[in-house]
């Protein structure tokens, strides 16, 4: 009884264990199909243009440098300031000059005192001429002399009122109402002629210095439009090509363009350094989102649901970018009307994985 119970124990093992070996070599059925996005391609508009760095510049704008040297003493205004005209802006010591204008006041007043008693001396010796005590010789010299203080007086004159005028120098103003740009001296400074002190930008339109590659030349037009973008790609102000140079820069290989900007609102910045977008033309293309696009060796690739012979699938395809569109690339090449272009979980894909699509947005 015990050996016939032992033998059945082990044939029932036996059969388990073949009934899991079956069950272990069984073949695998085709892995599930991943849900996906798809956005089918549709042409559509696609404006052509570039980008680049540009400076703003005032167009009605004044450099502020001193007519006199010296010292810096007081600065009245600050960056940003509002200024009248005739406003003061700095003060140049001026103790020196006002020295000066004294001392020359001084001198035409010891000479008026002079002139004063040739004139006395003239007017007593014309008495005593007409009554023939002194000779006309002797009249003539008097006269003489009255002639020679009146110059000198009015020498003196004309040089106080130069260096009066010289003294107005000292305090530094504005030419015009505008606002006031970077103050790059500080008060103890010592200044000369060529020395700038601060600019005065006149409120209005300003002008985009934007420099193109020689290569996009045949381009340019009187009257493209070109927009100022903020951080977030929001134009600030949209403005028209003014000025095309007729020379290339030789050491960078481009072209200056200026191109009229309105600044209403005040929210642009003479000397600002922002991003310019100069406008093309348009045309009819395809564009595809950025996160669409993954790069293998620095080739771009995007993935398209493919209807294949067992079902739909992801096939990874090179394409050929162009300009970047806010969050868009530009394609130029690899993707036609009616392609399915899968936009979500791209990295978890790979070529030939089936794939359930949906559109996006729905």
């Amino acid at each position: 009884m015990l050996r016939a119970f032992l033998l059945a124990v082990v044939f029932c093992l036996l059969g388990a264990t073949l009934a899991c070996s079956k069950q272990a070599a069984a073949p695998k059925g085709p892995p599930p199909a991943m849900a996906v996005k798809v956005d089918t391609i549709q042409p559509q508009t696609v404006t052509d243009s570039s980008e680049y760095v540009s400076t703003l510049k005032s167009r009605d704008s004044a450099n502020i440098s001193p007519q006199v040297e010296g010292s810096i003493t007081q600065i009245y205004v600050h960056s940003g300031d509002h200024v009248k005209d005739g406003q003061p802006l700095m003060q140049i010591d001026p103790v020196k000059q006002e020295a000066t204008v004294r001392n020359q006041e001084a001198a035409r007043a010891a000479q008026e005192a002079n002139l004063k008693y040739a004139q006395q001396q003239y007017e007593r010796d014309s008495q005593l001429a007409a009554a023939g005590v002194i000779s006309k010789q002797a009249l003539d010299q008097s006269r003489a002399n009255l002639d020679a203080y009146k110059a000198q007086v009015a020498a003196l004159e004309a040089g106080v009122h130069e260096q009066q005028a010289q003294l107005r120098y000292y305090k530094v103003v504005a030419p015009m109402a505008g606002i006031v740009g970077d103050i790059p001296v500080r008060v103890g400074d010592r200044v000369t002629n060529t020395t700038l002190l601060t600019t005065v930008d006149k409120p209005g339109k300003l002008e985009a210095y934007v420099q193109v590659p020689v290569d996009r030349s045949a381009d340019l037009k009187m009257g493209k439009t070109v927009d100022i973008l903020n951080n977030s790609d929001n134009v600030l102000a949209q403005g028209k090509i003014s000025f095309i140079s007729p020379e290339v820069d030789n050491q960078t290989q481009t072209i200056l363009v200026k191109a009229t900007v309105p600044n209403d609102k005040g929210l642009l910045r003479t000397a600002e350094v922002v991003r310019a977008r100069i406008v093309w033309g348009s045309h009819q293309g395809v564009e595809i989102p950025v996160l669409a696009v993954s790069r293998i060796n620095g080739q771009p690739f995007v993935f398209v649901a493919d209807n294949g012979a067992k079902g739909v699938v992801a096939r990874q395809r090179q394409i050929k970018l162009g300009e970047i569109d806010g969050n868009n690339y530009v394609v130029l090449d690899g993707l036609k009307a009616g392609d399915k272009l899968i936009v979500s979980d791209t990295q978890m894909l790979a070529d030939g994985m089936p794939v359930k699509t949906q559109e996006q947005g729905s």
